[in-house]
């Protein structure tokens, strides 16, 4: 049953997350990069005296890591410019019972059928 006359048809895919899924979405992420970040810093302590390299590249993510976490974290619920718009116009149907006159004067039934 058509709640708006049939004249309106609403894309629920447009509406935004909703406040606890993001919020929990947020935590997640945070939580993922901080352990990231934790075992690089181990990463780094271990490999010290025997890649260096390696530890320095390690040290580095460790510094760096909660930075970019805090950010990524704080950075949510803005409008994303690449939704779809919420609104759709309902598609135009063809009558069933419309028909054609042809050339000749004769008159066509729907669908080709003579």
């Amino acid at each position: 049953m058509p709640k708006h006359g049939g004249s309106e048809v609403f894309r629920i895919t447009g509406a935004r997350q909703g406040l606890a899924d993001d919020v929990r979405g947020r935590q997640r992420r945070y939580v993922i990069s901080m352990t990231v970040r934790t075992l690089s810093v181990i990463a780094a302590a271990v490999l010290w005296n025997v890649e260096r390299h390696v530890a320095i590249v390690a040290l580095a993510l460790g510094i760096l890591l909660p930075y970019v976490a805090v950010v990524i974290a704080n950075a949510g619920r803005e409008t994303a410019p690449s939704l779809p718009s919420t609104f759709v116009p309902a598609p135009v149907r063809p009558a069933l019972g419309a028909t054609e006159a042809s050339a000749d004067g004769d008159t066509e039934r729907p669908y080709g059928r003579n």
